[in-house]
């Protein structure tokens, strides 16, 4: 996926989780200014398991919680030159977990657009999807 732009073709960088978390963090002053550079000079591509990588870097060893990942990864997701694959079924995602449901567990389900079902054997999470209005879970 390209983008255009006037006077041509602008590339279109995936990036990888550390470069995320750099840039959240800020906690390398080299990568996170090398890491804001390419952020704001390129369009960047952030796929769902460098979201799902980035919230269990943060939350493991940066000891931060849940309400406070989504909101980084919010603020990251809207900047200008992010673009994500499914924006909506991010956003979902996001919704989800702000909500209480395991942010693992949200990026999965909002995966799961044109199945009919999401199979687990955990029905905490099958109640929670149900009532949150995501898509549906039920045992194999």
């Amino acid at each position: 996926m390209r983008r255009r732009a006037a006077g041509g073709v602008r590339a279109l960088l995936e990036i990888d989780t550390n470069v995320v978390v750099r840039y959240l963090m800020a906690d390398d002053p080299d990568q996170f200014d090398r890491a804001s550079r390419a952020i704001e000079n390129h369009d960047v591509r952030v796929s769902a398991t460098v979201l799902l990588e980035t919230e269990w870097v943060l939350r493991s060893v940066y000891r931060r919680s849940q309400i406070a990942i989504v909101q980084a990864l919010r603020a990251f997701v809207r900047l200008p030159r992010v673009v994500l694959a499914d924006r909506a079924a991010t956003l979902n995602a996001f919704a989800w977990a702000e909500a209480g449901m395991d942010f693992a567990d949200a990026i999965h389900l909002a995966g799961t657009a044109g199945a009919d079902a999401f199979l687990s054997f955990d029905r905490d999470l099958a109640k929670q999807a149900s009532k949150l209005g995501a898509p549906s879970v039920r045992p194999p």
